[in-house]
């Protein structure tokens, strides 16, 4: 059975997932806990103030340039892969 965390511990877990810069998986892992978690643990703070309000507006931006990297990945794919070094694709 894994552990049980703190309220203060998850609360302050969804403000760094969403106000850092590292992914959320990178974030779940620099805590020890699973990116599942991390996840249920965001939605679970979705509408609470966990994020204060001069961290609200990084935290929008952050959500609308991710979901813009999401869409320009599926659209140029290549853009996602190296042009050089061994897993360059060759012309």
């Amino acid at each position: 059975m894994g552990l049980k965390r703190t309220g203060e511990f998850r609360a302050d877990a969804v403000r760094i997932a969403l106000t850092s810069g590292p992914t959320r998986k990178q974030v779940a892992s620099d805590l020890g806990v699973g990116l599942s978690t991390l996840n249920k643990w965001i939605l679970a703070h979705h509408d609470t103030d966990v994020v204060a309000g001069k961290y609200l507006d990084l935290v929008r931006e952050n959500e609308r340039l991710r979901r813009e990297n999401r869409i320009l990945k599926e659209e140029y794919p290549s853009w996602s892969r190296p042009s050089f070094g061994p897993h360059a694709i060759a012309a």
